[in-house]
């Protein structure tokens, strides 16, 4: 092949992936490197460190520097030409960072080819370690910032979100607590995905304009640093330090941040006029992966469950994420997320299974709960005269509602409007399957309703399109129950792009980045590309006027039913 390629990576909690994309879209190369199966010399397991006593949960960053460069290291070895690569971004986990010192920028732009970068770099970070997002250790922290504008509420309107333990504002709060010294011999903070920037640009690359809104620091309205949020997050060492160490964030989201360093030039044969794109998070490079147009919306249907889209309208609220679009200026990025999902559902299953082949107790088999979910009625209502059934399975503490561990169960009559708890559902274990899966979409309607718009022809509002991704997108009936609750005028679609959603999404960030023309938007340019066929499939129908309108009458109990059970976990 010839013609120019562009490569994303993808560095996750548990992998660092590289793939070279042509300019036409199509996979050229890719290369995987596993943490806990080929780093070398870190005592990780499943890509991190955990310090259980303080609820810590963290990465060695020399690891990071082996996986690059064994990644490159394959894709030359593989037969790819590196001297074909017009530009280079990233996908990095969300809210993590990178401490570097004053050696770094020196070090970083004189690195020696015949060496790695790992023995190279070390000596440039203040810190060798990154917070992971699955890092708690910050409760007092969040509280600190919750409260610093005035509210949850408050700090959800200026930067998208409410505190939560994983991000990057209350991290740097805690460590400058308890690192100070580190703290001061730092000279410049990277989110991951600025790290990879920074690392191929051979100099410190400024955040994206997206992943820079899961800081809490960055007031997305008035585009700028947040200068309460820093006060706080600064603490003694002072305002203008801080936004020192953070540096500057284009607005531009395709920002060209200059050409690679001539140690990949002359390493592993890339051209010298490659240039690096900005890179961004893992959630924003999601929505990247496809021509999403707003007012469609991606479901993630894995262990745990997210719900994305972009908009035009910024509506922040607590119980959601914001986030500046990743390429189009004056959209929004759109964001829940909930810890439960598979394994709820999971459970439901095995509960189905034990009661109908008890023989067969290690049973991993979907058909019955498939069965019974598409046997049982919307609502598990036999008719229009009985209440519907309303439930919640959090096998996990969740962060939508915020609600312990536990499982309830409600009958909600809509016609009088009245809720009353209940042991469990009228046929259980069997109605369940048809409850759970309606309380995880219905949970998704009713914190998306005032997001999503109409796509016309005076249908109410609701996604145009639904993509559901992960594990559970596999199930076509769970897919059926998703299109009834959420609506989806054009249908419910399966998003197969294996496992390289993240990197795919970095790479067609750098092809438009480099090729786009003036003016020309990412999903102009990469939608005149992209093969649908390759990648979706219609597995359901999406709205249905009569279903969707019981299941929008029965929002207003759900809703109650939540409200309710907060209230009582309050008072304990």
């Amino acid at each position: 092949m010839s013609g120019p390629v562009y490569l994303g990576f993808d560095l996750s909690t548990q992998q660092l992936k590289g793939i070279a994309v042509s300019s036409d879209l199509k996979l050229v190369a890719q290369s995987i490197f596993d943490f806990d199966r080929d780093a070398k010399g870190f005592d990780i397991k499943k890509g991190v460190l955990t310090n259980d006593a303080e609820k810590e949960v963290f990465a060695p960053v020399a690891m990071w520097l082996q996986a690059l460069d064994a990644v490159l290291t394959k894709l030359k070895d593989d037969g790819l030409d590196l001297s074909r690569v017009k530009g280079i971004c990233g996908s990095g986990m969300q809210h993590g960072s990178v401490f570097w010192n004053a050696n770094a920028e020196a070090l970083l732009s004189s690195l020696n080819p015949s060496k790695s970068l790992e023995t190279q770099l070390e000596g440039a970070l203040a810190h060798p370690f990154s917070p992971n997002w699955q890092d708690a250790s910050t409760q007092k922290e969040c509280d600190e910032f919750d409260q610093c504008l005035g509210s949850p509420a408050q700090l959800a309107k200026a930067t998208g979100s409410k505190a939560h333990h994983r991000f990057t504002g209350p991290q740097i709060l805690r460590f400058q607590r308890k690192h100070p010294d580190r703290y001061e011999k730092t000279v410049r903070i990277n989110l991951v995905s600025s790290w990879l920037a920074t690392v191929f640009l051979g100099k410190f690359a400024p955040f994206d304009i997206s992943d820079v809104c899961g800081m809490n620091l960055w007031d997305i309205n008035a585009g700028t640093w947040n200068e309460r949020t820093i006060e706080l997050t600064s603490g003694s060492f002072g305002i203008e330090a801080l936004k020192a160490k953070l540096g500057s964030v284009p607005e531009d989201g395709g920002a060209h941040f200059g050409n690679i360093s001539s140690y990949f030039v002359n390493r592993f044969g890339f051209s010298a006029d490659c240039q690096i794109v900005a890179s961004t998070g893992d959630n924003p490079s999601t929505i990247l992966a496809l021509p999403l147009r707003p007012n469609d919306a991606i479901v993630s249907l894995g262990t745990s469950s997210t719900f994305l889209m972009s908009t035009p309208e910024y509506k922040p609220d607590p119980a959601v994420h914001f986030f500046n679009h990743p390429t189009t200026a004056g959209l929004y990025m759109f964001m829940l997320c909930y810890k439960n999902g598979g394994l709820a559902r999971e459970k439901v299953r095995d509960l189905i299974n034990e009661a109908l082949h008890p023989a067969d107790v290690n049973s991993t088999s979907w058909t019955e709960f498939d069965r019974y979910l598409l046997k049982t009625p919307p609502l598990a209502q036999a008719s229009d005269t009985q209440p519907a059934s309303l439930g919640i399975y959090f096998p996990r503490p969740e962060i939508v509602p915020n609600l312990p561990a536990g499982e309830w169960h409600f009958q909600y009559d809509p016609a009088g409007d009245m809720l009353t708890q209940s042991a469990k559902t009228p046929h259980y274990p069997y109605e369940d399957a048809r409850v759970i899966v309606e309380s995880q979409f219905l949970s998704m309607r009713l914190r998306s309703k005032d997001i999503v718009k109409s796509p016309g022809n005076d249908l109410p509002p609701q996604p145009r399109r639904i993509y559901l991704v992960g594990g559970g997108s596999r199930n076509k009936a769970i897919a059926r129950v998703a299109g009834e609750v959420l609506g989806g005028s054009e249908g419910v679609y399966k998003l197969d792009l294996g496992e390289n959603a993240c990197a795919l999404g970095a790479a067609y960030k750098a092809i438009w980045a480099i090729e786009r023309a003036e003016g020309q938007s990412f999903e102009g340019l990469i939608g005149s590309r992209w093969n649908e066929q390759d990648f979706i499939e219609k597995i359901a129908d999406g709205y249905q006027a009569e279903v969707y309108e019981k299941y929008g009458k029965a929002l207003k109990g759900f809703a109650q039913m939540e409200n309710n059970l907060l209230a009582e976990h309050e008072k304990h």
